[in-house]
């Protein structure tokens, strides 16, 4: 194996060692991967990387930041090995779209704020990938986002054309409404008002300046951390607590009381 081992290593020899592994003579595990066996990994990497971010931890967050690098490097060379293109053709792409999407940087384009940034950035985004209808735009919303990030995509796309809920009033009527539908629906009809009323909640959180996602996240967290701290202040665990008692412990936590977020 033609590889120098050194005291510190840089993007070059990620790459290199990728190749290695995926040589005939590397690692029997690596070599059988494919873009498909590890799609998972890729998702489980980053998802450990927004921890690392949440809990503000940078060393963690390094180490985080090389797995996902990694997973990069993996795929790349895979598309390398089938002659489509290599981890430079992942580089000179992204420059390529850092600098069209900001003309304001690299070109001649004026802006005063972070939110004409961003409205420009939409527009050359649109334009470049042919994305001019409503329909285009909601289609390229990837379906493999989390259902809350989804949906909270598509709502604000649908708002850019003047469609979606114009206060937060009218989300908050209709979830009122899909609540009272599911509760009394027949079950071939459970789940479009299932469906009704987590797209109206996600649209209320929307409507208060909130990010869904986040705070389904945060409100799992809270309920987690509520429930074991309770269970250890209890001498024999909740296994002491009466179902009424379990069922009114339940309705404290879900009702997320002040003073109590450990996030």
């Amino acid at each position: 194996m033609a590889f120098s081992l050194k005291e510190n290593y840089g993007p070059q020899d990620l790459i290199e060692i990728i190749r290695i592994l995926r040589a005939p003579d590397g690692c029997p595990w690596d070599r059988e991967q494919t873009h498909a066996s590890i799609r998972m990994n890729f998702i489980e990497e980053t998802y450990e990387a927004v921890e690392a971010i949440d809990k503000e931890d940078s060393e963690l967050l390094r180490e985080e930041l090389g797995d996902v690098l990694m997973q990069v490097a993996l795929h790349a060379q895979m598309e390398a090995e089938a002659g489509r293109f290599d981890f430079d053709g992942v580089c000179d792409r992204v420059c390529k779209k850092l600098i069209y999407r900001h003309p304001h940087v690299f070109g001649s384009a004026k802006v005063e704020t972070a939110g004409q940034v961003l409205q420009n950035w939409d527009e050359l985004k649109k334009k470049e990938k042919d994305q001019q209808t409503l329909a285009s735009n909601l289609e390229a919303v990837p379906v493999t986002l989390p259902g809350a990030m989804r949906a909270a995509k598509v709502q604000k796309r649908a708002a850019g054309y003047g469609l979606c809920w114009q206060d937060a009033a009218e989300p908050l009527e209709q979830l009122s409404e899909a609540g009272k539908r599911l509760s009394a629906a027949e079950e071939s009809e459970r789940q479009l008002a299932a469906q009704q009323l987590l797209f109206a909640a996600v649209g209320a959180v929307r409507a208060a300046g909130l990010n869904p996602e986040l705070s389904l996240t945060r409100a799992c967290e809270q309920v987690t951390h509520l429930l074991a701290r309770r269970e250890a202040e209890s001498e024999n665990g909740l296994a002491e607590l009466s179902d009424e008692e379990k069922k009114q412990l339940w309705r404290e936590i879900t009702m997320f009381p002040n003073g109590e977020n450990p996030l």
